[in-house]
């Protein structure tokens, strides 16, 4: 009897030492939160044929406008999805945002207007922009420094698998239940997100009912190392206009320029070339990010503990950005040869590349924001799309009108495209060898160059709004 009580209070004791492992289903629920968000995002891809069909005046000219007026929803209300998650806290703002796009993504399924399409997109767009925001500010509650670079990886791997699931599970759905109830099914998957979300989880771990005191002492304790070189009394217009948010913002934006294309212009490109049983191959890069992404986190959060801070967040990136360059200069020597395979290949080398960057990129924002994480990574974001922007309009011009000695030495061809998207990748690339995230900023800025600065990034805010705007209602 006695024997059985002393191993009952060992098991106990060890209960009690050893650490609960809650933080990593936080990670996998956020992963979900990032395929519905993608599923969300590419339906209306798939279904665009259907609602052609069906909705009046849905030309092409008009689906393009549905397409970008999505982009402008995302882009304007990042920052302040971002302020919403730091101040009342990743729980609620995340069940809020999610609610609100699942409601408009339902939505869509219900318009017989082309105009009123355009109305829901925009909000199903002002909706989704909470959504990276919100995880990270999660994530930084929940995960040390030296756990937030796999725990990115994982989470933005989701976006990537969630894209091409849509391709692959998308059109017998809309075979099946047609278009509009397509729509209905994914807001529904959304609303059961929210409510496992919202039952869930706790914004502090050490208030959530199952992570024990030896799980909680090890987020806590790595949280306060992290907030002790964080400088909570700056104001945030100081921390998003310094050097190393500037920076972080560029070299995000151009990732985008090369991820973005294959979002956009990738697949009507191989169907041109190659034709239209070549089309799926499109998918193939989508599902290398998706491996690259866990690969440079796992780099990432290697290099943290082994006390690496700074080369941890800038070691992956520039190996990234690097293999990126050697991918878009691969692509312009495949893009016209026989057979689609060569391209995909060398395609998906510079998306491994350019994807081994948000790892770094997203935990980078989240060591310089501390409890701002939410707003900073937002910033980030905001700009982000502007490379997103770029990439749409830039390439139809690079494709028809410039050439390159050797590389594009006739119009028509996408390699001059490749070659600027390898020579953003190469700048980016350099930009992170000035970037630290233990930088510290100047606490005696004076009243006249704060305002400066409010200045300089409202323009900012008005040139990416401006590109995205171009692109969805002025470029032919």
């Amino acid at each position: 009897m006695m024997h059985q009580i002393t191993k009952q209070l060992d098991q106990e004791n060890d209960s009690e030492t050893i650490a609960t492992r809650q933080r990593y289903l936080l990670v996998f629920l956020l992963f979900l939160h990032t395929v519905n968000t993608y599923m969300d995002r590419v339906c209306i891809s798939v279904a665009k044929g259907s609602m052609q069909n069906d909705i009046e005046g849905l030309d092409n000219q008009m689906m393009g406008y549905v397409f970008g007026i999505f982009a402008v929803g995302y882009a304007l209300f990042q920052i302040p999805s971002g302020w919403l998650s730091d101040r009342v806290g990743p729980r609620r703002a995340l069940t809020i945002v999610v609610v609100i796009w699942s409601i408009f993504t339902a939505l869509t399924g219900a318009v017989h207007t082309a105009a009123l399409l355009l109305i829901v997109r925009f909000l199903f767009g002002v909706g989704e922009a909470g959504a990276y925001p919100g995880a990270t500010r999660a994530l930084y509650s929940w995960l040390p420094p030296s756990e937030r670079g796999l725990g990115q990886g994982i989470f933005h791997s989701g976006a990537r698998i969630g894209a091409a699931l849509s391709f692959l599970v998308m059109p017998p759905l809309i075979t099946m239940i047609g278009w509009r109830w397509t729509f209905v099914a994914n807001g529904l998957v959304g609303f059961i997100w929210a409510a496992i979300w919202w039952y869930w989880f706790r914004n502090r771990p050490h208030d959530h009912p199952a992570t024990n005191d030896a799980e909680t002492a090890h987020i806590e304790h790595g949280l306060e190392e992290a907030e002790a070189t964080t400088q909570s009394n700056i104001p945030f217009i100081q921390i998003v206009t310094s050097a190393n948010i500037l920076l972080a913002m560029f070299q995000y934006a151009a990732s985008n320029v090369t991820f973005f294309w294959s979002m956009t212009w990738l697949r009507p490109f191989i169907v041109e070339q190659w034709g239209e049983d070549a089309a799926n191959l499109s998918a193939i890069p989508l599902l290398v990010g998706a491996v690259s992404l866990w690969i440079s986190g796992s780099l990432v959060t290697y290099l943290y503990r082994i006390g690496m801070p700074v080369a941890s967040r800038r070691l992956p990136a520039m190996i990234g950005f690097g293999i990126g360059v050697i991918g878009l200069l691969l692509c312009t020597q495949t893009s016209t040869s026989d057979s689609a395979g060569w391209f995909i290949v060398s395609f998906s080398i510079a998306i491994f590349g350019v994807e081994m960057v948000l790892s770094p990129s997203w935990a980078f924002c989240m060591d310089i924001g501390g409890k701002r994480s939410g707003a900073v990574s937002a910033s980030m974001n905001m700009v982000g799309n502007l490379g997103a922007a770029m990439s749409a309009v830039i390439y139809p011009y690079l494709f028809a009108s410039v050439t390159l000695p050797l590389i594009a030495p006739q119009i028509d061809s996408p390699n001059s495209f490749f070659a600027f998207a390898a020579a953003f990748n190469l700048l980016a690339m350099l930009a992170w060898i000035f970037m630290n995230p233990t930088r510290q900023l100047d606490e005696s800025l004076s009243k006249a160059a704060i305002q400066r600065r409010v200045i300089f990034f409202v323009v900012l805010i008005v040139l990416v709004m401006y590109a995205l705007v171009y692109k969805t209602f002025f470029m032919e």
